[in-house]
């Protein structure tokens, strides 16, 4: 797989988070083109009336790429699909330390769903980004 793609409320937010939080990599931002209503709709799935605004990379510090997006629309959806919703998903990163990076993240006013739960060898953790985006922490050993 090349990378994954998202789309976000607010992509300086997002910026903030990734980097400055995460620790990922900018790798770059993608100029923005403006389209009519038709291209946009026929080449990515978009609502009537919808712009992109920002388009940034990013890569994890494990090296999974990402694409970011920042749409404008006047009747545009913003909530958070949930893992049980169709279109739900989550971005996994791998930790050395669980216990760590787990402080870390509530230290930082991250919401940290439940406490880390065991899988084989390893454990993972559910986490919300600032504005509701599923994530998830795994770690090769417990």
């Amino acid at each position: 797989m090349d990378h994954v793609g998202f789309t976000v409320p607010d992509i300086e937010q997002a910026h903030v988070f990734f980097v400055g939080l995460l620790g990922c990599e900018h790798v770059g931002s993608v100029a923005v083109q403006r389209w009519d209503d038709d291209w946009l709709r026929d080449h990515m799935n978009v609502g009537p009336g919808a712009e992109i605004t920002a388009i940034r990379t990013y890569r994890s510090p494990a090296g999974s790429g990402f694409e970011v997006f920042e749409y404008a629309r006047a009747r545009q959806r913003r909530e958070q699909p949930r893992n049980d919703d169709a279109g739900g998903h989550h971005l996994a990163f791998r930790v050395a330390d669980m216990g760590s990076a787990v402080a870390f993240l509530r230290e930082q006013g991250i919401t940290v769903l439940g406490e880390p739960s065991a899988a084989g060898e390893g454990s993972w953790v559910y986490f919300l980004s600032p504005w509701g985006m599923q994530l998830e922490l795994v770690s090769a050993t417990a």
